[in-house]
């Protein structure tokens, strides 16, 4: 474990190292900055003007819809069309995207959309080895408004969602937020995450250790000295526990604390350590008291560009009674586990997980990317020899937008599961995606 703790650390030094004098715009950026030109601006009082300072902040809200610290590859795009201010101090925008995938197993299907290690079946039912199937999930919807008021300065207003409910065909909330200057409040992506230091992938479960819990918090998230970011927040908490006949679980009454520091480059580049704090309580039947267990984790993170064509992405993640927040242990409950021959007794397992992915663009809007993940169950008691021990998890995919509104994509996926009895499988999938944003 120190050995793969050392090596990823090691990754995101010398990409961040590599990357920290590049001062040409990347291909990523090159493909963004298409997608700042594929909008149309339609004036809400009157007809604006044309003076340059009007066009550069045109230009400055615009890039705001783009520009989140919690941006996905997979998140929709900026919407086509804009209603502006005529002093360009307000922009509203109506969007969403159409997403169509089909994906393909053989050898033993995993019975789910997204191509989960933890799913693989260990003994595969004759009658499911192979697998056709297409989703429609991921289409959605969304409205944001971006302004500057003199009382309130800065602010958004965000709410996305998504086609993702039952048979992923149900509407549902996705995020729901407003951002003041430095402070969010409402149903957002969790202050420890970082989505864009994840490989684009097709498939819409992602790495096996991707961290990506959505909650409502309070977080303030201040830039200072230019390159630096910090942030700090309070979550409501959602825990996950495997009790038995002489344990139970408490109700959360205490919020999660999350935090994390940034040093960015440039607007695509980064380096993020995050950090996350939890209470975990359970009942013990036995003498009927209440317990509470604290849990935490830390992650390292990083998307840099040590080339023009090239985008690095790196995460590492460990920590214990954090398993519900994200990665494949998050299909169990393993934020407390029982612990063996103490009866009443729970305990938090400690989990460790990494990814390591690479970006080559041939054009800004062609591009083929792979990742490598892993995600390791490390309990310190005797358990259940069929449990879970790791799943691990590789993808090649390449991405073409023909137009900056339409993307096309195609993926293969492997998988590994490995059980503490040491049987293991290995499942794989071919996967297409087809998006309209507007």
């Amino acid at each position: 474990m120190k050995s793969s703790l050392r090596q990823v650390a090691t990754f995101l030094a010398a990409a961040a190292i590599c990357t920290s004098q590049l001062s040409a715009k990347n291909m990523v950026e090159q493909q963004q900055d298409s997608l700042l030109k594929s909008h149309k601006i339609v004036t809400i009082d009157g007809k604006p003007s044309n003076t340059q300072a009007h066009i550069d902040s045109v230009k400055s809200l615009i890039e705001n819809f783009y520009y989140d610290q919690f941006r996905h590859f997979q998140d929709p795009d900026a919407p086509y069309f804009l209603f502006m201010s005529r002093d360009a101090t307000l922009a509203m925008g109506i969007g969403g995207a159409v997403r169509m995938r089909g994906y393909y197993d053989w050898d033993g299907a995993i019975p789910a959309a997204g191509f989960a290690p933890y799913l693989i079946p260990m003994n595969p039912d004759p009658t499911k080895m192979k697998s056709f199937n297409t989703t429609p999930a991921g289409t959605c919807l969304f409205f944001r408004v971006i302004g500057q008021n003199k009382t309130l300065g800065n602010y958004q207003l965000y709410i996305e969602a998504n086609f993702n409910g039952y048979q992923a065909r149900d509407f549902h909330l996705k995020k729901a937020y407003a951002i003041i200057n430095d402070f969010t409040i409402g149903y957002a992506s969790s202050t420890f995450s970082d989505p864009s230091a994840m490989a684009p992938i097709v498939d819409a479960q992602g790495p096996s250790n991707k961290i990506s819990p959505t909650s409502v918090l309070v977080r303030w998230m201040p830039t200072f000295k230019k390159n630096w970011v910090a942030a700090v927040s309070l979550e409501t908490p959602s825990t996950a526990l495997t009790t038995d006949s002489t344990t139970a679980k408490v109700d959360n009454w205490l919020p999660d604390l999350a935090a994390f520091i940034q040093y960015q480059w440039d607007r695509t580049s980064h380096v993020r350590l995050s950090g996350i704090v939890r209470s975990l309580s359970y009942r013990d039947l036995l003498t009927e008291k209440n317990h509470n267990k604290i849990g935490w984790a830390l992650m390292l993170s990083s998307v840099a560009h040590p080339t023009d064509r090239i985008t690095t992405y790196a995460t590492i993640n460990y920590g214990k009674g954090y398993e519900s927040l994200g990665s494949d242990l998050m299909i169990g409950a393993y934020d407390l586990i029982p612990t063996t021959g103490v009866p009443g007794r729970l305990y938090a397992p400690a989990s460790l997980g990494w990814s390591l992915g690479v970006q080559y663009n041939f054009r800004p809007n062609l591009f083929v990317s792979t990742s490598f993940s892993q995600t390791r169950f490390l309990p310190k008691d005797n358990i259940n020899p069929d449990e879970y021990r790791y799943g691990m998890c590789g993808d090649i995919n390449i991405f073409w937008n023909p137009t900056p509104r339409i993307q096309l994509g195609a993926e293969f996926d492997y998988g590994k599961r490995k059980n503490f009895s040491g049987q293991s499988r290995w499942a794989k999938r071919i996967g297409a995606v087809a998006q309209f944003s507007f």
